[in-house]
């Protein structure tokens, strides 16, 4: 039985407004307190909830802890970046599925197969760039979900892609677009908030 959306919305209160938005930072360093498996599933399942074109939901996430798996990813990353993503207690390789729309048929039963089809037949690098928008869609709210869970995020796009693919993905068709450390923050882990462009820049009217 599916349950309906509400008619009518709530407005998130200003310490939840500030929780996700206003007062929310990148974190620079992290405290060595776990993140524990529930909080990553937890995060998991607020992100899951995310728009995507068709409800395709190409996003992937890879859930890296301390060890074996950080080893291997540590020589993949900047290295202005290897250090954060050493300390950090969780970090999410996310990535975006190149196949996707195998999947239709679950996420879209009405259509689905017409649309896994229909998808099957365009060219390789259209359907890629569609599951990479998608992707990235999600992957802001991912970035909300941790926020919600009262931890930090600390995104980051240097790294070498391809070589985190064939570590971490071979023989699938998951690729990577982000690596985002995940913890609480630890010793004087914000940069000065630097300026936010103003309305009259960023927003028209029409």
């Amino acid at each position: 039985m599916t349950t309906a959306a509400p008619t009518t919305l709530d407005r998130l209160h200003d310490d939840g407004r500030a929780l996700l938005f206003t007062e929310a930072r990148t974190a620079n360093s992290f405290a060595d307190t776990p993140v524990t498996d529930e909080e990553l599933a937890g995060i998991w399942d607020l992100a899951r909830w995310s728009p995507s074109m068709a409800n395709s939901q190409p996003l992937r996430v890879l859930y890296v802890r301390p060890g074996e798996g950080r080893d291997r990813l540590l020589p993949l990353m900047a290295e202005g970046n290897q250090a954060k993503t050493r300390q950090a207690p969780a970090v999410a390789v996310l990535a975006y599925d190149a196949a996707f729309h195998e999947h239709f048929p679950t996420v879209f039963p009405d259509r689905g197969e017409m649309m896994r089809d229909n998808f099957a037949g365009m060219p390789g690098e259209a359907v890629e760039g569609i599951s990479k928008y998608s992707a990235a869609i999600q992957t802001g709210v991912f970035l909300l979900a941790v926020r919600a869970h009262g931890l930090a995020a600390g995104p980051m796009a240097g790294f070498d892609g391809p070589g985190i693919d064939a570590e971490f993905f071979g023989g699938t068709t998951w690729r990577t677009h982000l690596v985002v450390n995940i913890g609480r923050p630890g010793d004087h882990p914000w940069f000065d908030r630097l300026p936010r462009l103003g309305t009259e820049t960023a927003v028209a009217w029409a």
